[in-house]
């Protein structure tokens, strides 16, 4: 990173968290309000659902692929100057939107260009909170993600309003100056001084420096490295996490798409509809917060993981209400129940990557994982539109969400706890005999070798640590 400024938790930690709240709820709440177009975008140009769903499909999915370029950039150019940039590609993409005349070139403007945008402006927006924050470093990512509620409750208020007084051409050409805000919240992210960041917590390669021109081995390490393949190559809480989560997004952002035209379908009226996605986010607010002043304790520290996986167990088997009933109260109520859950993955998403990984190594593993969840994103849309138009029954895009979420749950809660166990035995043994060898030839008492045994079992733990 460029020259720093600032110390981390400093005052001015405060006023990044709050720029990095407003960033979120721009970017990371903003696919949310697509389902309000998504009926008006269908009848002007006729297109079927699975069409229609290729445009959140790939604004989604952009969100989160840009993640390794954005991860380069960070490296090369700081989180400000990225946040900036991605605040102006953004609002470029949303403007050029307005004036498509196909559903292509939808999916080029509003699609492509804002989703890598609004990556390199969230991505970005997380990232720096690892170097302002270290003791209050859950509390702040809760923090953050409630900008992403509070995004979810805006942006659906927002989109019914201009709909209905501008159509979606003129209500994508105000949604372009929204997201230049982006850039002013960029402006107030200072960098941190690299001796304050948090050390590295896992025995992974330390870095290695500028590769010599012409040396293909040394950009092989470096691109190894821009990519975090060395982490997912040595960590393997990294790979279970990274392909639960993968498996678990492919049903994740299916109610965010599909329950506005859902209950519609049904004889809801439309801003009632909106209004579903709204408490969503409302509800938000609160329980995001909370849910990180939960895991935040010290008590909790080494089972976020499986609070995690608890909160997409719940968020599964709630879908199952939505798709028995379409009834406004039954939706009310679902959408409430479905808060709790969405506040638990979104508190602790990337405070569990971050307990995963080492903070120097957060930006290009974080890289990685938005890559690969991107390529879950991008099909899930469209491959539920297809179940959609085959079907002509809503019920199984729920039924479908469900499925994902659950096995994912299962999956990423029995692996971790299949690591801890390995992780509880291994270590131990290798201490163990190490320190029965060396105590007699290096005749250390019995106070001796408790004390090698501590400074043993740190080290290890150091290098195992998930």
């Amino acid at each position: 990173m460029p020259q720093a400024l600032e110390c981390s938790e400093g005052c001015w930690a405060w006023m990044v968290l709050l720029a990095s709240v407003v960033t979120q709820g721009l970017t990371l709440g903003f696919p949310t309000c697509i389902g309000i177009f998504f009926t008006e975008l269908q009848r002007e140009f006729q297109a079927s659902n699975s069409e229609t769903s290729w445009f959140p499909s790939i604004l989604t999915a952009m969100l989160h692929a840009g993640g390794p370029l954005g991860s380069i950039l960070v490296g090369r150019f700081g989180c400000r100057a990225v946040v900036m940039l991605g605040g102006v590609l953004a609002s470029l993409g949303m403007v050029a939107g307005a004036f498509c005349c196909t559903l292509g070139q939808l999916y080029l403007t509003a699609g492509f260009i804002t989703g890598l945008g609004m990556c390199f402006s969230f991505q970005s927006s997380i990232t720096v909170l690892g170097f302002y924050f270290t003791r209050w470093r859950v509390l702040a990512n809760a923090l953050a993600s409630a900008g992403v509620s509070l995004g979810i409750m805006l942006w659906p208020l927002l989109s019914r309003y201009l709909l209905e007084d501008l159509g979606w051409r003129g209500s994508f050409l105000i949604f372009g100056g929204v997201l230049l805000h982006c850039c002013v919240c960029g402006a107030i992210l200072r960098p941190v001084p690299a001796s304050v960041t948090p050390e590295t917590r896992e025995g992974l390669p330390p870095p290695s420096k500028r590769p010599a021109r012409g040396c293909p081995a040394a950009h092989g390490r470096a691109i190894q490295r821009h990519l975090a393949l060395d982490v997912l190559r040595h960590n393997a809480g990294y790979r279970v996490y990274t392909l639960g989560v993968v498996w678990m997004v492919v049903g994740f952002p299916l109610p965010h798409v599909f329950l506005v035209p859902y209950a519609v379908w049904h004889g809801v009226d439309e801003h009632r509809a909106a209004l579903l996605i709204s408490l969503i986010g409302f509800s938000n607010i609160f329980l995001r917060p909370m849910a990180g002043l939960v895991a935040g304790r010290w008590d909790f520290a080494s089972h976020r993981k499986y609070l995690f996986s608890l909160a997409a167990l719940l968020n599964g088997l709630t879908n199952l209400v939505c798709a028995a009933s379409a009834d406004f109260r039954v939706l009310v109520g679902y959408c409430l129940v479905y808060s709790v859950s969405m506040s638990g993955i979104g508190a602790l998403l990337f405070q569990v990557l971050m307990d995963i990984v080492p903070m120097d190594r957060f930006s290009s593993a974080l890289g990685l994982f938005t890559l690969l969840e991107s390529i879950s994103i991008l099909i899930s849309p469209p491959l539920a539109g297809l179940l959609l138009d085959t079907t002509s029954n809503f019920s199984y895009v729920f039924y479908m969400s469900s499925f994902f979420l659950i096995s994912a749950a299962l999956f990423m809660g029995g692996s971790f706890w299949a690591l801890g166990k390995m992780e509880g035995q291994g270590p131990q043994a290798e201490v163990q005999g190490a320190v029965t060898e060396a105590a007699p030839e290096q005749g250390l008492t019995v106070e001796d070798t408790d004390g090698a045994k501590k400074r043993l079992r740190v080290e290890i733990m150091n290098v195992t640590s998930v």
